[in-house]
């Protein structure tokens, strides 16, 4: 039996409808999986610049912390210079002061004298030498050969030896310092300096030694005459 016309095109229309449907189907999954993959990529960008956006922030940070450690340190030594400045100049006039005093005592003969004998003695049993020689300032030649008179027979009852004390009177030391004495064994090489100066100088050592060498150490040219 053949089909008719109409049967022809109820056919073509329903192929057509079919392939349409199809068609549509395959344009959806495609769009589907277009949006999946999309999707899927734009996640693994997004976390990819997250990371990195993190990252950045975390080396600012670290960078800003460190800048924060290296300003407080600076700040720090900084506070700490000033403390030692201060203390090194207090000490400073401390020696100062107790030069001063050191010179008024210079200027008492009576004073001076007794002085002048202990530290005569003194180095007289640091060198235990039978020739020494007695450096001093011009102006104290008769002073210290008065205390070296004085303390020699103390020194030979002390130590049961002999001792010839000689004065220089070449070589005398400054004019300006405060006062006290050099004595040196007979070549020379060997010298025990107790001038009121040097004196001052160890005590101060000994008192406050950190303090002290921070004034010579910050202080290159410092004399205890300045």
């Amino acid at each position: 039996m053949a089909l008719t016309d109409a049967d022809v095109q109820k056919q073509i229309k329903h192929m057509m409808a079919f392939i349409e449907q199809e068609a549509k189907e395959k344009v959806e999954e495609i769009d589907a999986k277009a949006e999946e993959e999309f999707n899927i990529e734009k996640g693994r960008l997004v976390q990819t610049q997250r990371v990195k956006i993190m990252e950045y922030y975390e080396k600012k940070e670290k960078h800003i912390e460190q800048h924060k450690k290296i300003q407080m340190s600076n700040l720090m030594n900084q506070a700490r210079l000033k403390v030692l400045k201060a203390r090194d100049d207090m000490i400073m006039d401390l020696l100062n002061e107790a030069r001063q005093r050191l010179a008024a005592i210079a200027k008492d003969p009576a004073k001076y004298s007794t002085l002048l004998e202990g530290l005569v003695l003194q180095g007289f049993y640091q060198l235990l030498e039978p020739k020494v020689t007695i450096r001093c300032r011009q102006q104290d030649v008769e002073l210290v050969q008065a205390a070296a008179n004085k303390n020699i027979p103390v020194y030979k009852e002390a130590v049961k030896s002999n001792i010839v004390v000689k004065i220089d009177q070449e070589r005398f030391l400054p004019s300006e310092i405060c006062g006290g004495v050099e004595i040196y064994n007979d070549n020379g090489k060997i010298k025990v300096s107790n001038t009121l100066e040097s004196r001052l100088e160890l005590m101060a050592q000994q008192v406050c030694p950190f303090s002290f060498l921070a004034c010579t150490y910050m202080y290159p040219d410092f004399t205890l005459d300045r």
